[in-house]
């Protein structure tokens, strides 16, 4: 797999249709709608799987609203360890906040003992665990668009055999690089539609952003399941 090749074609690949790039941001802010969003991820994977360079078209909404419901159970169930420790520290965060609250009237600083001990190793954990976990679901939401099969999401001797085809290194290396692309991204985003949101441009700075970057995700992750170890 040639990463340098696969992160350009993806950064290259939303442009080719600014009106879909739009029309996804704008279905994605729009609650139960944006179901037909994520659905159109995985028809990205899918176009691009059978060898398409275009962006696809938003026919058939029921296939890509069915789609979306399936890719928000498979991500909740990827979710639920990382969720499950979250809420772990969340909790001992409170109850350490309720004791801590009675030597403090600051919220601020009444909060930051309870991020301490166990509910900080609780929040370290979720972390990391959510970080191990977004290395297999890429491959896994791929694999159940390949299969056309919602349990091929989780088959795991699949997902652990594609990533091997691809080679472990270049596949942890694409995921470094494409993690640090949608992050920096992000931030600056968020900061400079932030600044623009006083000129109500920056609602039309965060749609296009985060519509982009959906895109280029699953261009990118879908170029990665199908590239083999050179």
């Amino acid at each position: 797999m040639n990463i340098n090749e696969n992160i350009t074609d993806s950064l290259q690949y939303p442009i080719k249709d600014w009106v879909k790039i739009i029309l996804v941001g704008i279905i994605l802010i729009i609650p139960i709608v944006n179901l037909i969003g994520l659905g159109y991820y995985l028809r990205i994977i899918k176009s691009t799987l059978t060898g398409l360079d275009e962006l696809p078209d938003f026919e058939r909404v029921g296939e890509l609203f069915i789609d979306g419901i399936k890719i928000f159970i498979i991500c909740i169930i990827y979710s639920i360890i990382p969720l499950i420790f979250y809420a772990l520290s969340v909790a001992f965060a409170r109850s350490e906040t309720v004791s801590s609250s009675t030597i403090t009237s600051s919220i601020f600083s009444s909060y930051l003992p309870g991020l301490t001990g166990i509910s900080l190793v609780f929040l370290i954990i979720a972390f990391i665990l959510a970080l191990i976990i977004s290395i297999f679901a890429y491959m896994g939401i791929t694999n159940m668009v390949y299969h056309s099969e919602i349990g091929a999401a989780l088959r795991y001797s699949d997902i652990v055999n594609r990533i091997a085809a691809i080679g472990w290194g270049n596949y942890i290396l694409w995921w470094i690089v494409m993690t640090l692309i949608i992050i920096v991204a992000g931030v600056i985003l968020s900061i400079v539609g932030g600044i623009l949101l006083y000129f109500i441009l920056g609602f039309l700075v965060l749609l296009l952003g985060y519509s982009y970057l959906i895109i280029f995700q699953a261009r990118t992750v879908a170029l990665t399941f199908a590239s083999r170890r050179e």
